[in-house]
């Protein structure tokens, strides 16, 4: 009796929460990603950014703010998550989110805090992507198209 595995089997894996939330977005020009971001700055960069990519960006400076926010929106793609916010940090918004009518939507962690520690408590935490600040003018774009496009990006350097 042959005790090999079976190399044609597909190997048993863990569910990915993230899995439902893939979604592959044929015009980027079509998305509106909503932006949670305290500082004034980094929303402009990212506008900025995302306005050159062609992309509809809305703001909110804090977590509180997104799900009663989000339902205004006749559509959310993406949303970036800074996790050091005021009144409320990222995680404790991403744990509303996951809870409410907008738990499909990719949220993707961004901060200056970027360490693999951060990254691995991100992951750990249910977030669908991290990128670390100061964000990459050149590297964003790609970033941002791959995010649109179901792609993990987990990326703190």
């Amino acid at each position: 009796m042959d005790t090999r595995p079976d190399p044609s089997a597909t190997p048993a894996s863990t569910p990915d929460p993230a899995a439902s939330r893939k979604r592959k977005l044929l015009n980027m020009k079509e998305a509106t990603i909503l932006v949670v971001e305290d500082n004034v700055s980094n929303f402009v960069l990212m506008a900025r950014m995302l306005a050159y990519l062609g992309i509809h960006c809305e703001w909110k400076t804090s977590g509180y703010e997104v799900v009663e926010y989000a339902h205004t929106l006749p559509r959310v793609d993406l949303i970036l998550m800074d996790i050091r916010l005021p009144y409320e940090d990222g995680y404790e918004a991403l744990r509303k989110i996951r809870t409410s009518l907008y738990k499909d939507i990719p949220v993707i962690a961004v901060t200056a805090n970027a360490s693999q520690d951060e990254l691995n408590r991100a992951r750990a935490a249910g977030f669908d992507g991290f990128v670390g600040k100061p964000l990459d003018p050149d590297r964003f774009p790609d970033q941002i198209r791959r995010m649109l496009h179901g792609e993990p990006v987990w990326e703190y350097s």
